[in-house]
């Protein structure tokens, strides 16, 4: 346990280092959906040409196989199911985009779900999704290497993991 004094190095989405207190961070489950088709992969394309998952936060008293389905459908506009939990991490991120430098403490939990349908669209974005999200897109597996991952935790090798199962 962390003394209340103690203090924590979180990450932003920039690859910046931000010293809090402990005491000062928010707890934040989130949920992250890996999703393959015809040999490529779902991702969110934010922050300029950064890449990330969808997925993000689980709503109070949400299941988090119910979160990572809303999540996928509310940021790319595709329906996913038969959510698969794959992998469990822990993050200490600080919100780049938040005007108060809002910190958190994550647990990260990374599924991977079954395309169902539905077709590409933002009509989901959140107001914060709405400045820095441009759009779901199909990145080809064999692109992953190139991509700049917006994530403070490397996602590539779950895809990998996801793709070789």
């Amino acid at each position: 346990m962390y003394p209340m004094s103690k203090k924590i190095v979180c990450t932003d989405v920039y690859g910046g280092k931000h010293e809090v207190p402990v005491d000062s961070l928010q707890w934040r489950p989130a949920v992250y959906a890996i999703v393959i088709k015809d040999g490529a992969v779902l991702l969110l394309k934010t922050f300029g040409d950064k890449y990330a998952l969808p997925g993000g936060g689980l709503d109070l008293g949400e299941n988090p196989e119910d979160g990572v389905v809303r999540e996928t459908k509310e940021e790319t506009g595709l329906v996913v199911d038969q959510p698969k939990l794959i992998d469990l991490e822990t993050s200490f991120f600080q919100s780049a985009h938040s005007e108060e430098d809002e910190s958190y403490h994550s647990l990260l939990m990374y599924y991977s779900c079954s395309l169902v349908g539905g077709e590409i669209s933002n009509d989901g974005f959140d107001e914060d999704e709405k400045k820095h999200a441009v759009g779901a897109e199909w990145v080809p597996l064999d692109d992953l290497d190139k991509i700049q991952i917006v994530s403070t935790v490397d996602y590539r090798p779950l895809i990998e993991q996801v793709v070789s199962a």
